[in-house]
């Protein structure tokens, strides 16, 4: 496949854990990747995957710019974003300070608004494109221990239903992963029994979810919530 023949991805919160196994499930698929995360760590992984890294701060809009007008220099298209974010504080629910409330509202759902605003238009000149934000299994199944994250992630799912509805007729598809208990943390025996399968799913397992999501194949799924989660939630 030549360069001008591969699809184009940008991702967040790229140098570690989600938001790397989803860079490089898609670089296995041949995707060319522009990446950001604030870590330094991001030079490095950009290099093993063949992507154009870049220094960034997943709560600065301009950071956000930076990263979709790069992508566009380099390759003039963007066919797929992988947005992953990092961790909303914790605490007792109605303890949590208002300060920590637009934190969580800045790292968890703002930007995927942004870069939903930014990607819009570019979808729609190329005929389409797709998102996929990372979420939680919290987003259906709220958990005391992630407050913030329960709130903000059912806010996110909320939003890309409102996308799909404003935007879908241009080929702008927008879809959420909902992981549960992963093994880019250290396995917690109670949590692993709460698993209908029995274990942590594996970093690898999601990323190749996302690649699925964001390539042709799945066409035809729009403004979903996908639980990876083993089983975890019950409800349907």
């Amino acid at each position: 496949m030549s360069e001008q023949e591969k699809k184009v991805a940008i991702i967040t919160a790229a140098s570690q854990g989600l938001g790397l196994a989803g860079a490089r499930a898609l670089a296995a698929d041949g995707w060319s990747l522009v990446m950001m995360s604030r870590s330094e760590k991001i030079a490095e992984v950009a290099d093993e995957l063949g992507a154009t890294a870049i220094r960034g701060d997943i709560t600065d809009p301009a950071a956000l710019a930076q990263l979709v007008q790069t992508a566009m220099d380099l390759h003039g298209r963007i066919d797929g974003a992988l947005i992953n974010t990092g961790h909303a504080a914790k605490g007792e629910l109605l303890e949590i300070s208002d300060e920590d409330w637009h934190g969580a509202l800045d790292i968890v759902l703002l930007p995927t608004v942004r870069l939903a605003r930014m990607l819009a238009p570019v979808f729609r000149a190329q005929g389409g494109g797709a998102i996929v934000s990372m979420s939680s299994f919290a987003a259906q199944q709220p958990d005391l221990t992630y407050p913030l994250s329960s709130a903000f992630r059912a806010a996110l799912s909320s939003f890309m239903k409102l996308c799909v509805d404003r935007h879908g007729t241009e080929g702008f598809r927008i879809n959420a992963v909902l992981p549960g208990f992963m093994d880019n943390y250290p396995m917690q025996e109670a949590n692993a029994r709460k698993v209908p399968s029995g274990r942590y799913g594996k970093v690898q397992e999601l990323g190749e979810t996302i690649a699925f999501l964001l390539s042709d194949s799945a066409g035809y799924i729009n403004g979903q919530s996908i639980l990876v989660d083993g089983g975890l939630v019950r409800t349907i």
